[in-house]
């Protein structure tokens, strides 16, 4: 029996057959880093089934709020 390869880039379950391409957008870095954290955690996500951005988004938002909240403490 031949042997199967893995494909090279997940497959979209919302759509079968249909791979996930990345979309190859440069983030670039903003000195502060709460920020580029975060940014770093969203471009760890390109090429990723949307499904799995959820929770990353929520912890990213969660930071973001987070460190604004904590210019008014300043």
């Amino acid at each position: 029996m031949p042997a199967t390869s893995e494909p090279s880039t997940p497959v979209d379950p919302a759509a079968p057959g249909r791979r996930v391409e990345p979309l190859g957008v440069e983030l670039l870095p903003t000195g502060h880093p709460v920020v580029d954290a975060g940014l770093a955690r969203l471009e760890a996500l390109d090429g990723v089934p949307a499904e799995a951005h959820v929770a990353v988004y929520e912890d990213v938002h969660q930071r973001f709020a987070d460190a604004l909240a904590a210019l008014d403490q300043e």
